[in-house]
């Protein structure tokens, strides 16, 4: 079941990905009436509407409606997950600020589907950094399920929830950072970006500094206003990993529910180097 607040993300990604289309439609007229003007010939526009949320073409150069058809036929390319419960863990308040900010940090997710491995910006998000750091060495994401995966107009697996419903959290909250990172260009969070779940409300401009232990896991390129701290990149083998999740599709057949593949994070580290 779609939860309130997975709703309205919903329709507010929808409203900014609609103004964004109006806005490139447009674009695109006063390019045509300008090379008309210039060339003084017909111009014959082929092709269909302007694929404005991530391109038209997925790495593989298929068309996107192709790479993303039947996206509950394929068999669960994951194992089965380690024993072990998840913890049931809740804290009063954010942690103490106790991470290097100039150092390196780096977070590996032991998933029943292949290890990701995440490269965490430090100095660029501290807060967020230092409250994975103190999470996972309490073990608070171990056997916890990757509980929702999107495939249409943005393209994303999200984890960090012990509940598994979209309603769990630490029982903090951290503050929004990086907002105007140099890598989010054009309302674009591109493939590799791992970034925070949020309560904010763009509609009503209400939930600022919401993120707790819920994050997303970018495999393709996402069309979305920049309201979601990014705090790290996903490495090389990470991304062939949530390209296998991807594939496998998710429950209810429209873009966005419970992956088809078991994802759960069976061990959780953070390191510093």
């Amino acid at each position: 079941m779609v939860s309130n607040d997975q709703r309205r993300r919903q329709l507010a990604r929808e409203k900014f990905l609609r103004q964004q289309q109006r806005r490139e439609s447009a674009r695109r007229r006063a390019r045509m009436r300008n090379a008309v003007i210039a060339s003084a010939l017909a111009v014959v526009v082929a092709g269909g509407a302007v694929s404005y949320a991530a391109g038209a073409f997925d790495d593989d150069g298929k068309p996107k409606d192709e790479a993303n058809a039947n996206p509950t036929t394929k068999a669960d390319p994951c194992e089965k997950p380690a024993s072990g419960k998840v913890k049931p863990l809740s804290f009063k308040k954010e942690p103490a600020l106790t991470i290097d900010k100039s150092a390196d940090y780096a977070m590996k997710l032991g998933t029943t589907c292949g290890d990701i491995d995440l490269a965490l910006w430090a100095a660029k998000a501290p807060h967020t950094v230092n409250s994975f750091n103190f999470l996972v060495n309490k073990g608070y994401l171990d056997h916890t399920k990757c509980h929702r995966l999107v495939s249409g107009g943005i393209f994303v697996l999200q984890c960090g929830d012990p509940k598994g419903t979209g309603q769990g959290g630490p029982g903090y909250s951290i503050p929004d950072e990086n907002l105007k990172d140099k890598n989010l260009k054009g309302n674009v969070y591109p493939a590799g970006t791992v970034a925070m779940a949020n309560q904010y409300d763009a509609q009503k401009k209400k939930g600022r500094d919401t993120g707790g232990s819920q994050f997303f896991l970018v495999y393709q390129d996402s069309q979305l206003p920049p309201d979601y701290t990014p705090f790290g990149t996903i490495s090389d083998s990470g991304m062939k990993v949530l390209k296998k999740i991807a594939a496998a599709g998710e429950s209810t057949g429209k873009g966005e529910g419970a992956p088809n593949a078991t994802v759960v994070i069976n061990k959780a580290t953070v390191s510093k180097s």
